[in-house]
């Protein structure tokens, strides 16, 4: 994947830019220049480049996530995952080695759910402002077609249990003990631990508590796919790299764009809180397979290699709540927090990238960015911060409809905010993400001059 990073850094067209919302055109007006955030005594780190694998819809297309880019050239490597392979358990290390990386190279994997590449990327920055690296490689994989399914806990009691006995009779004791019961396995869930609550079921509450209808989730889904279809015809999609499929044909873009009507969306049955729910398999995402990867330097050393940066990567928050009745609110809790930390306003932002875990839960964190009394009686904020205009929020679709693969989503998110910000000529884009456990993330991200 050498050239995903290195060699699709000129290619983005300089056409006029235009924006879709809902079927319909927007022209940007050109942009005012406004304040760098450029700071004394600080190192400015910048995106080289960002690509990734298309998303597929999981079971419908196999992944192998492949990075490679002259090993002279990186200093460390970080990435992403949420559902471990056991065998693999640090895959930033395997996956260095297995793409031809210098085992010189050190390489660890971070996990926090959804917003893993979104870590793994942050932590490149803070190595690179410390000092301690130059390049760092950052990412993110998850591959929900094959995960891992355990023995159930007496079944792996029992086979623990085998490896330390010593005589044939013991063994043959243990194996007679085994029962129907035995062999059923422990499937994996999208579920908090601490909750024991899918987030499927929270995202249904959390719709019914900031009062989105059925119709509106429906809506904004529509809205998703149907930019997304816009963006991937038009060519706006430029991160994606064709990745060939061992045993099948080069898979080229993302399978899960899928424009439908509202009729056909009313017909779906709620999939989590039933049968009064709003939530549907139409206004969520889905599960996905897909591995994305960003190359992150420090300006001085991005330019001494003959790069022209995409973007700064600037400030940044982490936010935690409670995970309950607040599961997935990071964007509202976030988004003020990195806007004050940047010296910004709602306003000076152009573009915005918010993950989309389900429609309800973008509406509902809409809802509560424009509500003074949740400002007031949940961040203990005098105002609020105001909600997104959505003439500049998400216009190539998100994770509803371009997939979701948990780990990979972060990296999607930055690099679409770098080539939106050259596509429409604006400056500042602000990237938000909720994830498991009640957390989230947010990032502000500055265009590079042209």
């Amino acid at each position: 994947m050498a050239s995903m990073l290195m060699n699709s850094v000129r290619n983005c067209s300089l056409k006029s830019p235009r924006a879709v919302q809902f079927g319909k055109s927007f022209t940007f007006p050109a942009s005012k220049s406004k304040k760098t955030l450029s700071k004394t005594g600080v190192k400015n780190i910048v995106l080289v480049d960002g690509v990734r694998t298309p998303f597929l819809q999981s079971g419908t297309t196999g992944l192998l996530n492949r990075t490679g880019i002259p090993k002279d050239a990186v200093d460390y490597i970080i990435y992403g995952t949420v559902i471990q392979e056991v065998k693999t358990s640090n895959v930033a290390r395997e996956a260095a080695l297995g793409a031809g990386f210098s085992d010189r190279i050190p390489a660890h994997t971070v996990t926090m759910a959804c917003i893993s590449s979104n870590q793994a990327m942050t932590t490149a920055v803070g190595m690179i402002a410390a000092g301690q690296c130059d390049a760092v490689v950052a990412g993110g994989v998850e591959f929900m077609s094959d995960v891992p399914i355990r023995h159930s806990r007496k079944m792996r009691k029992t086979m623990l249990s085998l490896n330390k006995a010593k005589t044939l009779g013991a063994r043959l004791a243990l194996l007679g003990s085994i029962r129907p019961a035995h062999l059923a396995p422990e499937l994996p869930a999208v579920a908090e631990f601490s909750t024991e609550e899918t987030m499927g079921h929270s995202a249904d509450r959390l719709a019914a508590a900031f009062g989105v209808s059925r119709r509106e989730q429906d809506e904004y889904a529509l809205r998703s796919h149907s930019l997304a279809k816009r963006a991937q015809d038009e060519g706006l999609l430029s991160d994606v790299v064709g990745f060939k499929v061992p045993g099948k044909d080069i898979v080229s873009k993302d399978n899960g764009i899928r424009p439908s009507s509202m009729e056909q969306m009313a017909k779906l049955k709620p999939a989590f809180v039933k049968p009064h729910g709003t939530v549907t398999a139409a206004n969520s995402s889905y599960l996905t397979d897909g591995a994305s990867a960003v190359l992150i330097m420090s300006e001085e050393k991005a330019l001494a290699l003959g790069y022209k940066p995409k973007a700064y990567l600037r400030d940044f928050v982490y936010v935690s709540q409670d995970p309950k009745d607040q599961l997935l609110l990071g964007p509202s809790y976030a988004t003020p927090k990195v806007l004050e930390r940047s010296g910004l306003k709602l306003a000076d932002i152009d573009v915005f990238e918010f993950h989309e875990a389900f429609a309800g839960q973008i509406l509902s964190n809409l809802k509560a960015m424009d509500s003074d009394w949740f400002a007031k009686t949940y961040m203990g904020r005098t105002s609020k911060v105001g909600s997104p205009p959505l003439d500049k929020f998400n216009l190539w679709g998100g994770s509803l409809s371009l997939g979701h693969p948990f780990g990979a989503t972060g990296c999607r998110l930055v690099t679409t905010v770098a080539h939106r910000l050259k596509k429409e000529g604006g400056q500042y884009g602000l990237v938000a993400a909720c994830a498991a456990g009640g957390q989230g993330h947010a990032m502000v991200i500055e265009a590079y001059p042209q």
